[in-house]
C-alpha cells in the first residue's frame, strides 16, 4: 500500500503526467512576461538603451513584428521559472508600486498560461521617461534670428 500511496502523491503536476510531459521554451515565457509587463500602467517601455535601439531599428523594417521579449530574461526549469525585467518607468509613477504591479501581473500571467511556478521576478528600472525628452511634444519652430 505504501508504493501506491507514493505513486499517487507524485502522480502528476501541470506539466508532467503519466501520459507524458510538456516542456516550455524560454522564448515562450519571455513573450508572456513581456506582454504582461507592458500591460501595467506606468511602464513606458522595456529594455535598456541598447536593446531599445535595436528594437527601434527592427520596427522600421516593413513587415517586422514587435519583439515582446525585449528587456526580458528568463530561466525556465521543468517546474519553475525565474524572470528578470529591465524597464523604463513613466515620470511621476511611484516606482515601488510600479514594480509590485509588474511583478504581480507577470507572475499571474506566466503561472496561469504555463503551469510553471514563478520563483522570482527581478525588476531593474533603467530610466524614467519624461515626455519632453522623447520629441513627441514638438516645440514651436523658433524664428530665425537673422534674415
Amino acid at each position: 500500500m505504501s508504493q501506491t500511496t507514493t505513486a499517487v502523491a507524485t502522480k502528476s503536476t501541470a506539466l508532467t503526467s503519466t501520459q507524458g510531459s510538456t516542456s516550455i521554451a524560454d522564448a515562450v515565457v519571455s513573450k508572456i512576461a513581456g506582454i504582461a509587463a507592458r500591460e501595467v500602467t506606468g511602464v513606458h517601455n522595456l529594455g535598456g538603451g541598447a536593446s531599445r535601439a535595436v528594437g527601434a531599428l527592427r520596427e522600421r523594417i516593413p513587415g517586422a513584428t514587435t519583439n515582446h521579449s525585449q528587456g526580458i530574461s528568463v530561466e525556465v526549469g521543468e517546474k519553475q521559472a525565474a524572470v528578470d525585467i529591465t524597464l523604463i518607468a513613466e515620470y511621476g509613477v511611484a516606482i515601488a508600486d510600479l514594480a509590485a504591479g509588474v511583478r504581480r501581473n507577470v507572475i499571474t500571467a506566466v503561472e496561469r498560461m504555463t503551469g510553471l511556478d514563478v520563483t522570482e521576478v527581478n525588476i531593474e528600472v533603467s530610466d524614467v521617461f519624461i515626455p519632453s525628452e522623447d520629441g513627441d511634444d514638438e516645440q514651436p519652430a523658433r524664428q530665425a534670428r537673422v534674415q
